[in-house]
């Protein structure tokens, strides 16, 4: 039974490292949207907070140096998901990240009530092992009422 569909809002997206070092790459108090339909559609978008604006209002204009801050205080993809043995398979379709587009990314995950925690696999790098974990609260809005 798939206990994910529905909508989420995040609470926290936390990196962990082996060392024990601990932080935020969107800042503690950034927000976000995760959507998984009945039909086995998803989309997930996860923004910093107090994000500068733009000097234009063409969604694709701007400076690179206001490219480059929009990117980077943002990450958001959209594909489809299958549930199997504790773990939410995505089906990237499309990324801000391009090097995810077309790619599965596989997360571990806990469902406590209206919890849900998403971990990405242990990474290493330079002998240091990082875990992300994205902890979202089941959004109980007027769509979900």
């Amino acid at each position: 039974m798939n206990n994910l569909k529905g909508s989420w809002r995040l609470s926290g997206w936390r990196r962990t490292t082996s060392k024990g070092d601990v932080s935020y790459p969107l800042g503690e108090e950034a927000s976000g949207l995760l959507v998984y339909t009945s039909g086995g559609k998803m989309m997930v978008q996860m923004t910093a907070a107090h994000r500068p604006s733009f000097e234009t209002s063409d969604p694709l204009g701007g400076s690179a140096e206001e490219q480059a801050a929009a990117y980077s205080t943002c990450l958001g993809y959209f594909g489809s998901y299958r549930v199997a043995d504790g773990k939410v398979t995505h089906r990237i379709e499309g990324s801000s990240f391009p090097n995810w587009s077309e790619t599965e990314q596989v997360r571990p995950y806990e469902l406590k009530g209206d919890e849900l925690i998403l971990r990405t696999p242990p990474s290493e790098s330079g002998g240091v092992t990082t875990v992300n974990e994205m902890s979202w609260i089941r959004d109980k809005g007027p769509a979900d009422a």
